[in-house]
């Protein structure tokens, strides 16, 4: 991949102190249940550069890109933007559900930002903790007699490498199982939602665990746009 010019470089870096600053900005004036977080998108293992309120989801400063919600739909904005760089308008994903790793319900939005080559560099995203409403639901069921809300989950490991490999290890099955070609594809795809790809070496991870080359998992990820480009 060729590295971007200084101007591109000078370009990153003025939009960023902007996104600091809206950052500052935003966490002044929403509760303390909503989570903004900024990422520097070149540096994936500690791309969280500025975040409020990071007690939604448990991060700080320095965290990995890998260590946010679950099936949080930011991570295919991204994928999307690395595959076509056609323009530099920002993405925009409004209001999706997502689970903070304790299992929380969240409310996410992402704006991942291009520059002027179409390379994605950098994502702003808030998440807004939902336990609260869930939680006044579930007195209201209990009082009614409808039961109680769900359990929340465990915590999910934090450290990049695990990470990488909880997500490689959910998304296959039992080890020494024969996988045909469709069980592979759908390993990719769970792979690619939980953002596996944007990490370096993530491929040659996936790669190894699957037992195919590097090239068979780009071929994978080309079918798997190709059919979301069809639905």
């Amino acid at each position: 991949m060729n590295q971007p010019s200084s101007a591109v470089l000078a370009e990153r870096q003025l939009v960023l102190q902007v996104l600091r600053s809206t950052l500052q900005m935003l966490a002044g004036v929403v509760g303390p249940h909503v989570e903004i977080v900024l990422h520097d998108l070149d540096q994936p293992e500690r791309s969280i550069i500025a975040i409020a309120n990071g007690h939604v989801t448990g991060r700080r400063v320095g965290g990995p890109v890998l260590g946010g919600p679950r099936q949080d739909l930011g991570f295919a904005a991204v994928l999307r933007a690395l595959h076509d760089r056609s323009g530099s308008t920002p993405l925009v994903l409004e209001n999706y559900p997502t689970l903070a790793p304790d299992g929380r319900e969240l409310r996410s939005s992402t704006v991942v930002f291009r520059d002027s080559g179409g390379q994605p560099f950098a994502s702003l995203c808030s998440n807004s903790d939902l336990s609260g409403i869930a939680a006044a639901h579930a007195c209201l069921g209990q009082m009614l007699g409808l039961g109680s809300a769900p359990e929340p989950r465990g915590d999910e490991p934090q450290d990049m490498e695990q990470l990488l490999a909880q997500i490689i290890q959910a998304a296959c099955p039992e080890p020494g199982a024969r996988l045909t070609k469709q069980h592979k594809l759908e390993a990719v795809r769970q792979m690619q939602e939980r953002g596996l790809f944007i990490v370096k070496g993530g491929i040659e991870k996936a790669a190894a665990a699957l037992g195919v080359t590097r090239y068979t998992i780009y071929n994978y990820l080309d079918q798997i746009r190709a059919q979301g480009a069809e639905e």
